[in-house]
């Protein structure tokens, strides 16, 4: 079997270096008034009634999916996506945001091709890009990295931290576009290492290739979220559904469970990389399966919510939360698996 620790990135060992350094930088939380436990998707500190909201994210390994098809102006989208959407989670509307592109030699062309993914991403989520880093390091970097941080306010009495979620409540999962930003290694391995497959091949269902679907910029969810928001409808928890799959939602509230048992149709792509002899628990640990974000609330008022999140984009119930610690997730081929 395929594993992401076998494509180089090892999830456990991850957790256990970011364990280490929030250990470290924890006492640094005295020095102002910080909402928020280490952890959570988005940073909270206090400023009068208001709170500011911030969050750091990158484009990940699938930068090097742009180089092999020589195509730039989309991982723009991808950075703007995975900061934007976690500082959501938070209950905050984004506003800013300052991005670093490290290089190992300039080239004006493509960091003109980066910016327009870039400029993309900010116009559909309506926050400015008020700066930046650009640095050359030649013998550190290998062509280039895209990273971002942002910013987003919310008021005091609107925070949603996930401390109100309960038992009985229900989850809406927002449907994903694909792999967004994550578990590329795994899929580079699979697809490519392993099975020996090419960018150009046609996906399985002929219309696309496999370095189009792979490329197809991660989704941005400020537009749906922040609708909600703005009905002021009573939310108990927001997930951004990024590497680790659901066992994001941990991040939310400890103490409780989720069964997650009405999943959407799965993306072919991911479909295509679990036939390279990918166990299908490694699968649902790594990768979104699909649901790029999720919105948990009480039943009664999970239909109006969905009514308003259906003016953006697709969306369905896909399961509860229980009164145990554990993830079950039903798998697109009727497997049941647990975390």
């Amino acid at each position: 079997m395929v594993t992401y620790s076998e494509s180089g990135v090892d999830i456990d060992l991850e957790a256990a270096t970011v364990s280490k350094l929030a250990d470290k930088l924890k006492s640094t939380l005295e020095c102002r008034d910080i909402i928020t436990d280490s952890g959570h998707y988005a940073a909270l500190v206090k400023l009068g009634d208001k709170a500011i909201a911030m969050s750091t994210d990158g484009v990940g390994s699938k930068i090097l999916i742009a180089e092999m098809m020589n195509k730039y102006d989309t991982v723009g989208i991808d950075c703007i996506a995975m900061v934007v959407n976690d500082i959501l989670c938070v209950g905050a509307e984004p506003i800013a945001l300052v991005d670093y592109l490290a290089v190992e030699k300039p080239d004006p062309q493509r960091a003109a091709e980066i910016a327009e993914g870039l400029v993309k991403g900010a116009n559909e989520s309506k926050i400015a890009i008020i700066g930046g880093e650009t640095a050359s390091l030649p013998g550190i970097i290998k062509d280039f990295d895209l990273a971002g941080t942002g910013i987003g306010f919310v008021d005091i009495d609107k925070i949603i931290t996930g401390e109100n979620i309960s038992p009985g409540n229900v989850l809406i999962g927002i449907e994903s576009n694909g792999i967004h930003s994550n578990g590329y290694s795994l899929a580079r391995k699979a697809l490519f290492d392993d099975a020996k497959l090419d960018i150009n091949d046609k996906m399985p269902n002929g219309k696309t290739t496999i370095g189009e679907e792979l490329i197809r910029p991660t989704e941005l969810y400020v537009k749906p979220i922040v609708a909600l928001f703005e009905k002021e409808y009573d939310i108990n928890g927001l997930a951004h559904i990024t590497g680790g799959g659901f066992t994001n939602l941990r991040r939310l509230k400890k103490g409780v469970g989720y069964e997650i048992n009405n999943l959407p149709e799965v993306p072919e792509i991911f479909k295509l990389i679990y036939e390279q002899n990918v166990d299908i628990k490694e699968m649902y640990k790594v990768f979104n399966m699909g649901v790029g974000f999720v919105v948990i609330c009480d039943e009664k008022e999970a239909d109006n919510i969905m009514n308003t999140l259906k003016e953006y984009c697709k969306c369905q119930i896909i399961g509860k939360v229980t009164d145990n610690d554990k993830i079950t997730v039903k798998t697109f081929n009727n497997d049941v698996i647990e975390y």
